[in-house]
């Protein structure tokens, strides 16, 4: 799996975690070990710059995701996956912050940013929240793959809630 950590944002963020979890999160959902994959960090005035011109909606928002070619896990455990470039997720360090600050389980930036990371995988993977049981699909995906990271990692104590809209 090639998986790119660029961080443009200026805060010092655990860039090995997001690498670690970004890797767990697609080998979890069988796309293909040679597929590709780019991470960019960037500071609020980039993010909502991103988020204006992409989603015509102001302020900063947390993660963003630019899919390529719109990969899929496979349906079937047999299948072979496709591999090919998975795109770009954009994760903004100081919307995890505050977002990590104000959830019902407090936790940090870091923690918050690692979530943010597989909610973005998902999103380039097809997932998506706008309905309700589209939510409740991709969200209990996304805490299964953050657990079970966590789990490998021997990462102890609860695991961020969803903090994303």
């Amino acid at each position: 799996m090639s998986i790119d950590v660029n961080n443009e944002s200026g805060t010092e963020v655990d860039e090995q975690a997001i690498l670690d979890i970004a890797r767990y999160a697609l080998a979890r959902m069988r796309i293909h070990p040679l597929s590709e994959l780019s991470v960019i960090v960037v500071d609020s005035a980039a993010m909502e710059q991103l988020h204006m011109q992409w989603m015509d909606l102001p302020g900063p928002t947390d993660v963003m995701s630019f899919p390529m070619d719109e990969l899929r896990p496979p349906a079937k455990d047999e299948e072979e996956p496709p591999q090919g470039l998975l795109g770009d997720i954009v994760l903004c360090p100081e919307v995890a912050t505050k977002q990590g600050e104000e959830a019902e389980t407090q936790h940090s930036m870091d923690e918050e940013l690692q979530l943010l990371t597989v909610h973005g995988v998902l999103h380039l993977l097809g997932y998506d929240h706008e309905e309700p049981d589209e939510k409740a699909e991709m969200f209990g995906l996304q805490a299964a793959i953050v657990d079970g990271w966590r789990g490998e990692h021997g990462l102890t104590g609860p695991s961020p809630a969803p903090t994303v809209s």
